[in-house]
């Protein structure tokens, strides 16, 4: 049979049935997008979640105080070991592989800016952590190396705390008093969406200059501190030769990882993707399922005109229709319906992304007040899902398509034309 008598036969079978096509080809469209829609919040979810945990920083190494776990020197296990702000300067020297390294001390603090008294964490920390903790300004400057040196009361309010003293007003050039000290506001940093780093999120934090610390508190023995390497691929090493220098000064065996205990974040990310994975597989295999059970219907209405139409292919046998004729014919119909499934499925996988936008999902990773604005769920729809959606349907819907074919196909053109 010529092409386009085919078509026309198959246009001629499926409109003499419209309702049931139109029913059969609006649940294939509901079934891809479905599938569409699945995978782009599954890809959402892993977007957004690698962003927050980058927000803590690009290549983050923590370190805090830890106990002996092995004997060294001669000296007990279950001895404490201390970090001490020098420490920072013997990693610089012995550790070249070690990029960037700041100390910190942390400090719940009174805050006061007009009527408004906010308890709020503030950071004494070196300028290098602000590099190395990814934090973006968005009015004003960060910290510098002679702020620290000369102790000057200045300080970097995080979005969320701007926000909480400043309201909608600019805070940069005005004074705030921490702990009754008065501090000039020299920066504000960009909102950012982060899963806090053993402590509040950088959103709500106060930062100022180290030595400034020492006002209220000694800044011989830092809280924790935080350092990234050269790169990624030498992190490893550098977290081997820190303990190997950290050892030497505090005497404790490098294999002992419980005296200074180091965590590098990069692990999280291994985490996040593990938790993707599983998400989008498991979605994947629902959306696999809804695109089935739309094959199935596809499958029902081809048997059910098969059945109505014996006496049709029994007279076309009858006439000298091949099997294969037969055949093509009914696959043909089949094929029709899907692509016309498909394409709405994609239009309306399309659609309905684009009217949702997003969705909430770490909105209090930016901070109470900017809940709603930050940290939202894109649902985008890739090409990548749009291919995978279409293979899967046409491969699910020509089996249920073909199976029908193939009977009517194999009809017995005698028996056929008996059929009630």
């Amino acid at each position: 049979m010529k092409f386009g008598l085919l078509l026309e036969s198959c246009w001629s079978a499926l409109a003499s049935n419209r309702r049931r096509s139109i029913v059969t080809i609006v649940s294939l469209g509901w079934a891809v997008a479905s599938f569409l829609l699945l995978m782009s919040y599954g890809r959402g979810f892993d977007v957004s979640l690698r962003s927050a945990v980058l927000g803590i920083g690009p290549d983050v190494v923590w370190m805090i105080n830890g106990q002996t776990s092995l004997q060294a020197g001669g000296m007990r296990s279950g001895r404490r070991i201390r970090l001490e702000k020098k420490d920072v300067e013997t990693i610089r020297e012995s550790v070249p592989l070690v990029a960037e390294i700041s100390p910190e001390l942390l400090s719940r603090s009174m805050v006061q800016q007009g009527d408004r008294v906010k308890r709020l964490l503030v950071r004494g920390v070196y300028p290098e952590w602000g590099r190395i903790r990814s934090i973006p300004i968005a009015k004003g400057r960060w910290l510098n190396a002679d702020d620290n040196r000369y102790h000057r009361r200045v300080v970097i309010l995080g979005a969320e705390a701007a926000h909480r003293l400043f309201g909608n007003r600019p805070a940069v050039g005005e004074e705030i008093l921490i702990r009754g000290l008065r501090f000039t506001v020299i920066g504000e940093a960009e909102t950012k969406v982060q899963l806090a780093l053993h402590s509040d999120p950088d959103n709500e934090c106060l930062y100022i200059p180290y030595e400034t610390m020492e006002a209220w508190r000694s800044t011989r023995f830092p809280d924790n501190m935080v350092w990234m390497s050269k790169s990624p691929a030498v992190r490893k090493k550098a977290v081997r030769q820190v303990r190997e220098a950290l050892g030497r000064i505090h005497g404790f065996l490098p294999a002992d990882e419980q005296a200074v205990k180091i965590q590098e974040y990069s692990d999280t990310l291994r985490l996040v993707d593990a938790i993707s994975i599983a998400l989008n597989v498991t979605l994947a295999f629902i959306g696999s399922m809804t695109l089935g059970i739309g094959a199935v219907g596809l499958a029902n209405i081809m048997f059910t005109s098969v059945l109505q139409r014996t006496r049709e292919i029994g007279l076309l046998k009858a006439l000298g229709a091949r099997r294969r004729t037969i055949l093509s014919q009914f696959l043909a119909e089949s094929l029709i319906i899907l692509s016309i499934g498909g394409a709405l499925g994609v239009l309306l996988g399309f659609a309905a992304a684009g009217a949702i936008g997003s969705l909430p999902f770490l909105g209090f990773a930016a901070g109470k007040e900017m809940a709603s604005e930050y940290g939202r769920l894109p649902l985008v729809v890739s090409a990548s899902s749009v291919i995978i959606s279409l293979t899967v349907l046409s491969a699910v819907g020509l089996l249920a398509g073909f199976l029908p074919a193939l009977r009517a196909a194999r009809l017995d053109p005698v028996e056929a034309l008996r059929y009630e």
